[in-house]
């Protein structure tokens, strides 16, 4: 599947142009940047490193458990247990809600392109904001 590059709007820009001009403005957008910061945050804190490593190995020892059908309920407790600690963290609960800040406005500029358009743009393109 292409785009055609001729495609134009009235000021003479291509749809490319178009896209990296939206692109840009998504950038500027205060739930972006407020996202940005607090994933460097995240990056930053040693305590927050710690336990995503702990709650990563603990998923992937589950999904392995999972895969072989050996995972118990007492597996699926530690996991969610384990995720509940990490997200117990400030500096965490500070980026999961700048998340979902950000996938809520990117959402809501996904029904603006999509409006137009016989599909759903974000759906049918791959976009960030799906599950």
């Amino acid at each position: 599947m292409s785009i055609e590059t001729d495609a134009a709007d009235p000021t003479g820009e291509s749809v490319e142009d178009l896209a990296s001009a939206l692109g840009d403005a998504i950038t500027d957008l205060p739930e972006y940047q407020t996202f940005l910061e607090a994933k460097e945050a995240v990056e930053a804190d040693e305590e927050a490193q710690e336990q995503i490593a702990e709650f990563e190995q603990i998923r992937e020892e589950y999904m392995m458990a999972r895969q072989t059908n050996q995972a118990t309920q007492d597996d699926l407790r530690t996991l969610k247990q384990a995720q509940q600690e990490l997200h117990q963290i400030p500096v965490m609960a500070d980026f999961q809600e700048a998340q979902s800040d950000l996938e809520l406005r990117l959402q809501e500029l996904n029904e603006v392109i999509s409006a137009p358009l016989a599909v759903d743009f974000g759906e049918k393109s791959g976009g960030c904001c799906q599950d």
